[in-house]
């Protein structure tokens, strides 16, 4: 994460952002209630470039700008940002300096998501199977929605919370079976590589969808990732459906993967556009036994417990929360 240093007073309001590749929220938040309002969404293709959308948003809520901070979809490591899934870039010093900004503070967005995790109440989450979590321990958080995104949280020995963003979503997919062999094919054919990004995000539902179709032999119209939702839910389409499936039986796999690499005690979150729409079919699919399929460490994928996040806005309440605690670290 890079962040410019100036530290806010806790007595003004504060504007927050979670970009996507394909949303931008916005909305204001109290740095002593931690409440948030004006809430905003835009479409970044409707606007050339960040500051485009963060004077936008300015000027139709009537909220200055001084102190921002923002997630967004792509890698946070040095001043310049190249989002992963749309043509935005900027350099975090030249933004804060053109947009006469007091503070400008950027981390990765599923930075934002793992910082989340800690301002979730109970009936904002729905457990999909395991045991009770280990409040301290690892936790882990992953969300498809335009792209794959990936992060972890640990607990620091002062009771703080350290995000742990990465690119966990485009590591290799990995088949396990024969009809997943056939998709990984199909996929090759087309793009090269296969990422777990092609198959576990909304454009992978959708190319998960002709994989199938040329899997079993059927010329098919594409369809959006919505469209196949909608017909999966609606049970008129056999094919949809049996995405919708593979859909969750890889995400399982991946996320038990995930589970694995910090003994994430904590849980292991689902957060992102595509799984809350999907998850009247969640409990029917083989997620679960798929993400406690892992041979000799069974035993501790069946402890650990996923929750899926259906809070609304929780990314920008991890913005939020991020921002709080850097302020508390400040003093």
């Amino acid at each position: 994460m890079v962040n410019e240093t100036e530290t806010l007073p806790t007595d003004t309001c504060a504007v927050v952002a979670d970009i996507g590749g394909t949303n931008a929220r916005f909305c204001r938040i109290n740095l002593t209630t931690f409440e948030l309002d004006r809430v905003q969404v835009f479409a970044c293709a409707d606007y050339p470039t960040l500051t485009d959308v963060m004077t936008a948003y300015s000027r139709e809520q009537d909220v200055p700008l001084e102190h921002v901070a923002i997630a967004i979809a792509c890698p946070v490591d040095s001043d310049e940002i190249n989002m992963t899934n749309h043509h935005w870039q900027f350099s975090i010093r030249g933004v804060r300096k053109s947009m006469g900004l007091k503070t400008f503070k950027v981390l990765n967005d599923f930075a934002a998501a793992a910082m989340s995790i800690v301002t979730l109440q109970p009936h904002e989450l729905k457990q999909i199977g395991g045991g009770k979590i280990t409040p301290k321990a690892p936790k882990a958080v992953l969300g498809a929605g335009t792209g794959l995104g990936v992060g972890h949280l640990i607990t620091m020995p002062d009771g703080s919370v350290m995000p742990l963003p990465g690119e966990g979503g485009h590591v290799d997919w990995a088949p396990t079976n024969e009809k997943e062999w056939a998709i990984h094919r199909f996929i090759h054919n087309r793009v090269g590589r296969v990422s777990a990004e092609r198959v576990l995000s909304g454009p992978g539902l959708e190319t998960l969808y002709l994989a199938l179709a040329d899997y079993h032999g059927r010329n098919v119209v594409p369809l959006s990732a919505a469209k196949i939702g909608q017909r999966a839910l609606s049970g008129i389409d056999t094919l949809a459906l049996e995405t919708v499936n593979q859909f969750f039986a890889s995400l399982g796999s991946f996320a038990g993967n995930l589970a694995l690499n910090l003994n994430t005690y904590g849980g292991v979150y689902i957060a992102g556009g595509v799984v809350p729409k999907l998850m009247q079919l969640m409990a029917t699919s083989n997620f679960r036994a798929r993400f406690e399929h892992k041979g000799r460490f069974c035993q501790v994928a069946e402890a650990i417990p996923c929750f899926v996040i259906t809070a609304e806005h929780a990314g920008l309440r991890g913005v939020g929360q991020y921002l709080k605690q850097s302020l508390q670290q400040s003093k």
